[in-house]
């Protein structure tokens, strides 16, 4: 941190209390902005240092969130992240495997070049991409031209994705382990299991230390034995260093299988949302209800926004991100707690009943102003003079 010794800044969020789990800070401070990127963070900052002072007395002050599984493009159920990231404080979103190394660079140009979300992807072991059947063509699955496009656009590309395959062998998986070898970073998998392909052989056989395993609390994903227990080779996956991603989805988050996994103190290490066409209505798989569902199970708030901020970071090797570093691009999100009786809801639409709900109120990315509802970081109208665009 930098002491109160600093230069102006452009904005000022002051009287928040700051979550920010990469540095381990976690109490009353005031973070200051200058040319888009974190210049201090430290309690007790002088409103005449700011050109701008947003009062956040009250609310939490955390990095941009980071949402490691949503579909932005590439297959029919994608949405444009900005209007669904942004107002739920996610300035960084990894798109799934929505595309693959023929699709990718299409992708690119028609929607990351336009996104003010910052969009990182991981690239499906199938060329074509999430196109349906032919996910499910093993000649299409090519992890020497995956693994060279991956190297040829490292800023964008974070890893290999593999889904949906339907076949009873490990192709799908094993190909894309490696692309991963040899692009040199991690492979998410979504997995299912048949009597010719285990999840435990898939977790403990098949994945490398640092791949990802998504849609855990899916009802297919066999983590809870027959009398409700936590399998012991689950644990031993993660003594391994295997990763567990929620991508909560329409269908692939239960309360009956989530519950008892987290009263056993299995919890995940990243929360990511599987946002789509098809999750973003009845389920609400948005980044602050699906946070919000993991506080109202009893996960510890600090530890909620650690699993959207530094684990996403560190797993996908992007240590810059999720932090509110001194230096860092200034992506911040502001959310409060609305305390009172709530509801949510799973894949099976049944229902948890809560007492917290998280609802962000102020999104910065790289130090702008991308969502404010309520005008937090604005002028009331009469003071505001012959106003456009404040």
């Amino acid at each position: 941190m930098a002491d109160n010794r600093v230069p102006s800044c452009d904005m000022l969020l002051k009287d928040g209390h700051v979550i920010d789990p990469s540095n381990n800070i976690a109490g009353p401070m005031d973070v200051a902005i200058a040319d888009g990127k974190i210049v201090s963070v430290v309690p007790g900052l002088s409103a005449s240092l700011a050109e701008k002072t947003v009062s956040v007395e009250g609310l939490y002050v955390v990095p941009g969130l980071i949402d490691l599984h949503v579909h932005a493009g590439g297959y029919q159920g994608w949405l444009f992240p900005d209007a669904h990231a942004l107002p739920n404080g996610a300035t960084t979103v990894v798109d799934a495997g929505g595309t693959g190394w023929k699709s990718f660079e299409s992708f690119k140009e028609d929607l990351i070049a336009h996104s003010k979300t910052r969009v990182l992807a991981f690239l499906n072991i199938v060329g074509p991409g999430m196109l349906g059947a032919v996910e499910q063509d093993i000649d299409e699955m090519d992890p020497v031209s995956t693994a060279e496009m991956i190297q040829q656009v490292p800023d964008i590309l974070v890893g290999v994705k593999t889904a949906h395959f339907g076949g009873p062998g490990w192709e799908a998986v094993d190909r894309a382990v490696e692309a991963g070898s040899l692009s040199h970073t991690p492979v998410m998998v979504d997995f299912a299991p048949k009597p010719t392909r285990t999840y435990e052989d898939f977790l403990l056989k098949h994945l490398r230390p640092g791949d990802i395993h998504t849609h855990m609390y899916a009802k297919h994903i066999p983590i809870l034995d027959e009398r409700g227990r936590v399998h012991a080779y689950v644990r031993e996956a993660r003594d391994r260093g295997i990763l567990f991603d929620v991508g909560h989805g329409a269908g692939s988050f239960w309360f009956r299988i989530a519950v008892p996994a987290l009263n056993q103190e299995f919890g995940p290490d990243t929360i990511s949302t599987d946002l789509h066409r098809g999750s973003v209505l009845r389920s609400n798989a948005h980044l602050m209800p699906v946070l919000s569902k993991f506080l109202n199970m009893g996960m510890p708030l600090q530890e909620v926004i650690t699993r959207c901020t530094t684990t996403p970071a560190q797993a996908i090797r992007r240590p810059e991100l999720g932090t509110l570093s001194v230096g860092a691009e200034a992506d911040v999100a502001v959310f409060e707690v609305r305390e009172g009786d709530t509801r949510f809801v799973d894949s099976g639409h049944a229902r948890l009943r809560g007492t917290r709900r998280l609802q962000c109120v102020l999104t910065l990315r790289a130090g702008e102003v991308v969502w404010d509802p309520t005008g937090l970081a604005g002028l009331d109208w009469e003071s505001a003079g012959r106003y456009e665009f404040l």
